[in-house]
């Protein structure tokens, strides 16, 4: 087993750990280990709450969670040698969840706190909790759907430069000027307010690892929240990232500064419920190397990826199709996000003929290897969007075939809030 360099301890809060966590982008933060190029190492995560989700029948953990200090990371890990302009080769070898912590959780956030995708059809907060044997899953809370996760980080990055932060900073703050202020703008059709455009800097509840006291203050005002992807890759949620994928990371500070973890047993595409997939803690095994001035050999100032040949197989598939027009028939340009949504709520209406509530087909397309693509885009004015359910991962027939058969079966309910 490779050397752990990094470690938690779930039984502890997060400002409490053995090797200290942390929940921002900031070029300073230590280094909490390093490796040599070529060093096999495990690193260890908690979950991206930081052990907010309780292991029960309820989902007041969800509507109550407190999200300003996520994600809850590890990191940074120096690689010796790597330099600004430098591309680290990151192969992940393994992970899994901690042997005596076999299960995971899955949340639809309420619209009050945090929402999600289809917060305006799901607007109150519900759970799942996922037990695991082995490479397999099930729920009490989502019955008769079994199926192999295809487990990969969702937060795979290295740090930012002082420079490349303030980019982000700028350009993120100019998209929430230019949109509707968060806290005025109202859905029209639930009277509920919009989620913000960007997260810009938040000083509270902030986490920078070993950084001294005396400096978090300063740090704070600028270090970026993780929950966008960006040039550094970071909350990519992935799902093909998996065991024996290969990331090709981007250098822009000494050493990298590689930062990790929001372990996922299980995702679909998207993610779509926020807190999508089957969240867990566990440990990575990764190994790293470096290619000497890649971004200029390479051409690229982004990470790239190569998906690992261990997934889960399928073969029988129900797609679905979604186009760039709203529920109530308003045409958009050639718009994905609508598309994808469309495609999901038929996905999701269509679980609900085999006896499951919307809640528990929202969180299935969220959590079951579901492959979702861009299926065209070159046709004025709509993007077609496809979502694939793979009918394995349920224990009775779900094929269109088998419609006429489906009603009459009670299917419980997702947990609720009490």
């Amino acid at each position: 087993m490779p050397e752990t360099i990094f470690e938690v301890d779930v039984d502890k809060p997060p400002e409490e750990q053995p090797d200290p966590v942390v929940n921002r982008w900031h070029p300073d933060v230590p280094a909490a280990a390093s490796v040599e190029p070529g060093e096999k190492f495990r690193v260890e995560t908690l979950d991206w709450t930081g052990g907010q989700v309780n292991n029960d029948d309820s989902a007041n953990d969800i509507r109550d969670m407190e999200l300003d200090p996520n994600h809850h990371l590890s990191g940074p890990i120096e690689v010796e040698g790597a330099e600004p302009g430098d591309l680290l080769v990151v192969d992940i070898l393994d992970l899994g969840p901690f042997p005596d912590l076999e299960w995971g959780f899955t949340g639809i956030f309420d619209q009050e706190n945090g929402g999600g995708f289809l917060t305006d059809k799901f607007p109150n907060a519900r759970k799942a909790i996922w037990e695991f044997d082995g490479v397999y899953t099930h729920s009490r809370h989502v019955p008769d759907v079994h199926f192999a996760g295809l487990s990969h980080p969702g937060i795979l990055g290295t740090s930012p430069s002082h420079e490349l932060l303030e980019e982000w900073n700028e350009r993120e703050g100019e998209l929430i000027e230019r949109g509707p202020d968060a806290k005025t703008a109202v859905n029209h059709e639930t009277g509920k307010d919009e989620p913000p455009l960007a997260l810009p800097p938040e000083p509270n509840d902030v986490l920078l690892g070993d950084m001294d006291e005396d400096d978090v203050e300063e740090a704070a005002e600028k270090a970026a929240r993780t929950i966008p992807p960006r040039e550094n890759a970071g909350n990519c949620d992935i799902k093909n990232l998996s065991r024996g994928s290969r990331v090709y990371l981007p250098v822009f500070v000494e050493g990298g500064k590689i930062i990790t973890g929001d372990l996922h047993f299980s995702q679909g595409d998207g993610e779509i419920t926020f807190c999508g997939a089957i969240e867990m803690p566990g440990w990575l095994d990764l190994q790293v190397d470096v290619i000497k001035n890649g971004m200029e050999k390479f051409g690229v100032d982004h990470a790239i990826f190569k998906p690992g040949n261990v997934e889960p197989q399928f073969s029988e598939f129900i797609t679905f199709e979604g186009y760039s027009v709203t529920e109530d028939g308003e045409q958009h340009y050639k718009n994905a996000n609508i598309g994808m949504r469309r495609a999901c709520l038929d996905a999701i209406d269509y679980l609900t003929n085999f006896g499951y509530t919307k809640e528990q087909a929202y969180i299935i397309l969220s959590t079951a290897p579901v492959e979702s693509r861009l299926a065209g885009v070159v046709d004025l004015p709509n993007t077609c969007v496809t979502v694939s359910v793979p009918q394995e991962v349920f224990d009775f027939n779900v094929d269109p075939d088998n419609l006429e058969n489906a009603g009459g079966v009670d299917r419980g309910t997702a947990a609720t809030p009490d």
